[in-house]
């Protein structure tokens, strides 16, 4: 089996939960299809909200799910023994791999921060052929240099802007072109000075779209949110918390990523707003990319790894009692009952007393309670005061709930 048949087949078993000739597994269908490409180039949930949860020191062997990379590769800044991580979507494995190789072998902090801060310089694909070509594992290699149609190899995505590219930066443009269309201009809000000053710009020109009814017409449609990586399981669940209606949710998500955090502190707004970080590189970025953790992350890159497999899976060959923490983004929001046992059972074999399970959610409440079996979860204590922190503190803003675990043994 080829690995792009792999990863076709472990895609449909993580998301296809309906018949074919249905129309929910009709676009269950296109979104695993979807997934095979590239998604994220920047994750989005906060890696700092998470490291405040999981409180990682030097003896915490991590295993995460991976995305784009910025949660595995700020976690290293913390300097914990190993990250190990997981991804379903070979592209997400071949980025992450690029980062991991990109920290050890880019000459210094600048060119690192060209590759994957700016991500936008002709200068970069010099710095690939140069450094990071000869140290990539020939199967992240093929995929970098292999062709998509006529824009040419993958690797031309640094030179043109990486942050534009994926279902997510296709997502992003086409939110900015409703955004147009509704005569707004993002420029003053990203220019803001305070929190009144964005709360205003919201206000005035943000909140009155989603009044739209054109607009919302589009965003009750399920393919609609694919761009975000929303499955249609995960898209009734935000529903639910509108009383069924998506579109209350989406516009108090979005007046949470606007306006509660100053934007000169919230990288998820500049990825929204600006399509990519701050231009002249004095904005906010992920840990991973600030100059003051990046000797830390040199050192600790040799301890990051990712592979193409389900999380259950790769957990199932690992030892008894040999992790202390494991994020598993929304992936659960997916998942049958059957998957969130067989993998609670996994976790549970793998931790050690103490251990740290730190999960999103799109809707509201936690989703374990009453889904994976008691003689598992009964092993486990829930943080409530901590996990409804962490949510008010993720500036990501996009998710229901962030939710923290730790186990008694």
């Amino acid at each position: 089996m080829t690995q792009a048949d792999l990863a076709r087949v472990q895609l449909g078993g993580a998301v296809h939960q309906n018949s074919a000739l249905s129309r929910t597994g009709l676009q269950e269908r296109v979104f695993s299809r979807l997934f095979q490409g590239l998604v994220y180039a920047q994750i989005w949930e906060d890696p700092v909200a998470d490291m405040k949860g999981l409180r990682l020191g030097p003896d915490d062997n991590v295993v995460c799910i991976a995305s784009g990379g910025c949660n595995l590769m700020s976690y290293l800044t913390a300097g914990p023994a190993s990250v190990a991580a997981v991804d379903l979507s070979p592209a997400h494995v071949a980025l992450v791999r690029l980062k991991i190789a990109a920290a050890q072998a880019l000459p210094d902090y600048q060119s690192f921060y060209d590759f994957f801060g700016h991500a936008d310089k002709a200068t970069n694909l010099d710095l690939y052929k140069r450094y990071l070509a000869p140290v990539l594992d020939d199967q992240s290699r093929l995929w970098w240099e292999s062709r998509q149609g006529l824009l040419g190899r993958r690797i031309n995505m640094f030179s043109r802007g990486l942050y534009r590219h994926g279902a997510l930066g296709r997502f992003i443009a086409a939110m900015h072109a409703v955004s147009r269309i509704g005569g707004v201009d993002y420029r003053p809000y990203l220019a803001s000075t305070s929190l009144d000053d964005q709360r205003a710009f919201f206000d005035a020109k943000i909140a009155p779209l989603f009044d739209n009814r054109a607009v919302q017409t589009l965003a009750r449609r399920r393919a609609s949110l694919f761009g975000l990586g929303i499955p249609p399981a995960q898209f009734e669940k935000l529903a639910q918390d509108g009383g069924g209606d998506i579109v209350p949710v989406l516009r108090e998500r979005t007046r949470k990523l606007m306006c509660d955090f100053p934007i000169s502190e919230n990288y998820f707004a500049w990825a929204a707003f600006n399509r990519g970080y701050k231009e002249d590189g004095t904005g906010p970025v992920p840990p991973y990319l600030e100059e003051r953790n990046f000797e830390a992350l040199r050192k600790a890159a040799p301890h990051a790894s990712v592979v193409n497999r389900s999380l259950t899976d790769m957990l199932a060959e690992l030892p008894d009692a040999s992790k202390q923490a494991y994020v598993l983004l929304d992936a659960q929001d997916w998942m049958t009952d059957g998957q969130l046992n067989a993998l609670w059972t996994q976790i549970t074999r793998t931790a050690t007393p103490g251990a740290r399970v730190l999960f999103r959610t799109g809707g509201i409440p936690d989703i374990l309670p009453g889904r994976v079996v008691p003689a598992t979860l009964n092993r486990w204590r829930y943080d409530p005061a901590l996990s409804r922190q962490m949510w008010e503190e993720d500036r990501s803003a996009i998710y229901g709930g962030v939710h923290l675990y730790t186990f008694e043994g």
